[in-house]
């Protein structure tokens, strides 16, 4: 590996004193030695080129260069002087790590995964001292020796992170990174040797889920950079906020340029944010992850667009006591050992130190022209991402991993021999511990006031900070926490969100924007979705008839109960209307009162026969069967009482034999009466003697007979299938209550009788149509008939085909359109002489021929 990296190898020993080493591998290091020296890497510097060393063969190297020094390497330069800062914090403390001096080896990654594994091998393979060889003059070239780091902390990116994890797992090389948020390096299985003192992007995905959630954003795009890193979040973010119903209304990666735009995510963000600008794209809320929600830089050429920006950033340190004075306590005098810190001294006040070992400036053409420094410079006079102390996020994380590293040692000092973790419970030496030792603690520990626990993957439980991007009035940004998600609180309690201090862009100032593919379907209706598009993209379909929804966005809608019915909004089951035919409405008013005036006029016609019962045409037309006819007519009239208020199963029972019993006694009258006018026909006859085998006696039992009948099919009907009352709930927003005929066959048996008695009478009676008018009596009983079948016939598909009390209602008028057509066409002629023309009732009138 390293000779494929430096591309080649001597041919020859005596190759290697001929060579000339420039010294750049000590001048671009930070090392101070101790018991046990830390190793470190951070990207303080980008974009590596190749330079060409002259030695007796060629070798080469990679030089990083930085186009953006006071933005990314202060920022970076202030995370490795944290590191130093912690280890020196460490070194003075009398409870931890008394008996150990700790060191540092720091060297710069360049954010480049060839020089990050070429300097973390240097790490790992430097010599004691006293030695003359390390693994660069194995080489070709002689160097300064340094000790051996047992454990890194680094790198920065987690690309970076698991190449060094695949080329230095397989010797159990401890890295403990700060920045490196990949969930897939949970997977212990695959890298053992990591741990992190950054929140796994598992928990940030879970927050940015819970985010859009709380807002009810259902419709995002999702857009990052092309890289391995930005699929995987990519697709952790769609899978775990489909359960929120929220889905991507695009998902996009842009190709990452070979260019000053393709430094990290903050310049990656300039090249999106530039191309949104140069399409007039407004009008959009930002949801930034953790990479650069707190991205100061972005504001001043992006605020606009950038304004109201939510996004959740990695837990802040208040403040890490005294870090600010080591920070602003750099001096010329004690920055010439270091490339780093000489290179950050030049660039911040545009000077030239005396002996400079900064190699990077000098590559610029201005270099020579700038002036020397003073040496009487302060940090304290300007303001520099290096020094600034307000957002101390990634440099806590640092400070943290280094306090990781202490309380392991710290654990393996105390350890006991004979219970140690080590094979035969022996214990491993602290000051020359070797780098499989350390991987195997998992140290919790308290710093600043926090309790820092990891879970069995190597994570630290993860906490953010919600920040809003809000303008001030004089246009510069103010990072304001409306927010925390908090992984260790209870479910539905992770999440908290001040909204009342949340400023929003542009017309959202008050409240949240919408962001929605379909608007939501209220209550009373539920989704339908759309073939072919995502899950947030529905119809609003009402409930059908007989369901309601309650809830909005309902995938389906419920089924009321039988008793129930939706209401207007269908958002509800309302009790079904009670429906029957009832003596409070109109219509059962109305035929309540014609039955009762129908019998009222049968029994007003009854009170005339019997007045005038002893003048010819009352005796001429069977007295008593008249009598028993409008008596019977009555009966039938105030039937139709029985089918008017709430049914009962003792009123249904009553109703139906009540109907058949009177309209069989009426039809057997008249059958009877037909039956006298044919008989009075015959005796009149010479010879004929056949009135006397049809005398009153024989009339009156032909009307019980005619009735037995028709008693015995209701005897049989109420003894085997009687009628009962029944909720009838099949139809839509009513319960009919109603009497059920519970026999059909009994129910159409009792029609069909009446109408064989009626067939009979209108047989006779059309028969007898034609006898002399003294008895035409029969052409009466003939169109009464006609009347009686027209209504009945009528009725059956009328009956058949209404529902509820107008069936009821239906029965009724044909009980009440027969009875008045029996009554007026037998009864009213008669009445019309009697009352009106009284001289013709004598018997000289009715004996006329």
């Amino acid at each position: 590996m390293l000779l494929s990296l430096f591309g080649g190898k001597p041919s020859s020993a005596a190759a290697l004193d001929n060579c000339v080493f420039l010294g750049e591998e000590e001048k671009n290091s930070l090392y101070e030695d101790g018991d046990v020296v830390i190793g470190g890497l951070f990207p303080l510097h980008y974009s590596p080129i190749i330079l060409t060393w002259i030695c007796v063969y060629y070798l080469f190297m990679h030089v990083c260069v930085d186009f953006n020094i006071h933005i990314y390497f202060s920022r970076a330069l202030r995370w490795m002087q944290t590191m130093t800062f912690a280890i020196n914090e460490i070194n003075q403390r009398s409870d931890l790590l008394p008996q150990l001096k700790l060191g540092f080896h720091i060297r710069d990654s360049c954010n480049d995964i060839s020089v990050s594994q070429r300097a973390a091998l240097l790490l790992v393979n430097g010599q004691s001292k006293g030695q003359e060889r390390n693994i660069i003059s194995n080489l070709g070239c002689a160097a300064v020796q340094s000790t051996v780091s047992p454990v890194i902390i680094g790198d920065a990116a987690s690309g970076l992170s698991m190449a060094l994890l695949r080329s230095l797992g397989s010797f159990h090389i401890p890295l403990v990174s700060y920045f490196a948020s990949c969930s897939c390096l949970s997977n212990q299985r695959d890298f053992p040797t990591f741990m992190r003192t950054m929140p796994s992007d598992t928990f940030q995905i879970r927050a940015l889920a819970q985010l859009v959630r709380y807002f009810g954003w259902t419709w995002v795009g999702v857009i990052g950079m092309e890289s391995d890193y930005a699929r995987f979040a990519i697709q952790l973010f769609l899978q775990e906020s489909v359960q929120y119903g929220v889905c991507a209304a695009y998902t996009h990666v842009y190709p990452i340029v070979l260019s000053q735009q393709a430094l990290d995510d903050e310049s990656e963000m300039n090249y999106i944010l530039r191309a949104i600008r140069r399409q007039n794209i407004t009008g959009l809320q930002w949801i930034a992850s953790e990479a650069w929600s707190t991205a100061k830089s972005l504001w001043e050429e992006f605020g606009d667009l950038l304004t109201g920006t939510l996004g959740f950033a990695i837990r802040r340190a208040d403040v890490i006591p005294g870090l600010k004075q080591h920070l602003t306590s750099l001096r010329p005098s004690s920055i010439h050992k270091s490339a780093f810190l000489a290179e950050f001294w030049e660039e911040t006040f545009n000077c030239r130190l005396n002996g400079s070992v900064n190699s990077h400036s000098h590559m610029g053409d201005n270099y020579l022209d700038r002036l020397p420094c003073k040496g009487t410079e302060d940090l304290n006079d300007v303001y520099s991402a290096y020094s600034d102390v307000t957002q101390l996020r990634v440099s806590y994380n640092v400070y943290k991993a280094v306090y990781l590293v202490a309380h392991a040692l710290q654990d393996m000092s105390n350890c006991i021999v004979g219970q140690g973790p080590l094979p035969n419970g022996t214990c491993a030496d602290p000051k020359n511990v070797k780098p499989w030792q350390v991987r195997l603690i998992r140290a919790n520990f308290s710093s600043l006031g926090e309790k820092v626990n990891f879970d069995q993957n190597g994570d630290p439980i993860a906490y953010y900070d919600l920040m809003n991007w809000q303008r001030m009035p004089d246009g510069s940004l103010h990072l304001v926490k409306v927010g925390f998600y908090d992984d260790a609180s209870s479910a539905g309690r992770s999440l908290v969100i001040n909204d009342s201090v949340i400023h929003w862009p542009y017309n959202y100032n008050v409240i949240a924007s919408r962001s929605v593919c379909s608007d939501s379907c209220p209550p009373g209706s539920r989704i339908a979705r759309r073939k072919g598009e995502p899950i947030c993209c529905f119809d609003c379909v009402p409930c059908a008839e007989g369901e309601v929804s309650n809830m909005t966005d309902s995938l389906e809608c419920s089924r009321c109960s039988e008793e129930t019915w939706p209401n207007k909004g269908r958002d509800l089951c309302i009790p079904k209307t009670i429906e029957f035919l009832s003596y409070n409405e109109l219509m059962g008013i109305v035929l309540c009162v014609v039955s009762v005036l129908g019998a009222c006029i049968s029994l007003s016609i009854l009170a005339i026969f019997f007045t005038y019962k002893h003048t010819p045409l009352v005796r001429a037309n069977n007295m008593e069967l008249s009598f028993l006819l409008l008596v019977f007519l009555a009966v039938c009239f105030l039937v139709g009482l029985l089918f008017i208020g709430e049914p009962s199963d003792w009123l249904c029972r009553i109703r139906y034999p009540a109907f058949g019993i009177s309209f069989a006694l009426c039809i057997s009258c008249l059958l009877a009466k037909t039956v006298v006018v044919l008989m009075a026909f015959r005796s009149t006859l010479p010879g004929s003697n056949v009135m006397k085998w049809f005398g009153p006696n024989q009339q009156r039992a032909s009307v019980l007979l005619g009735t037995a009948v028709q008693v015995i099919i209701c005897v049989i009907w109420l003894l085997t299938s009687p009628p009962h009352v029944n909720n009838n709930t099949d139809y839509s927003a009513t319960i009919i209550i109603e009497c059920v005929t519970g026999s059909e066959v009994g129910f159409w048996c009792v029609l069909g009788y009446i109408g064989i008695l009626a067939c009979m009478c209108f047989l006779m009676a059309f028969l007898a149509r034609k006898l002399p008018d003294n008895f035409n009596e029969a052409k009466f009983i003939t169109f009464s008939m006609l009347i009686f079948f027209a209504v009945w016939i009528t009725f059956i598909p009328v009956y058949v085909s209404t529902a509820g009390k107008y069936t009821v209602a239906v029965h009724i008028f044909a009980i009440l359109a027969s009875a008045f057509g029996l009554l007026f066409c037998i009864f009213a002629p008669k009445c019309y002489v009697i009352i009106m023309k009284p001289e013709k009732n004598s018997k000289k009138n009715l004996i006329q021929r």
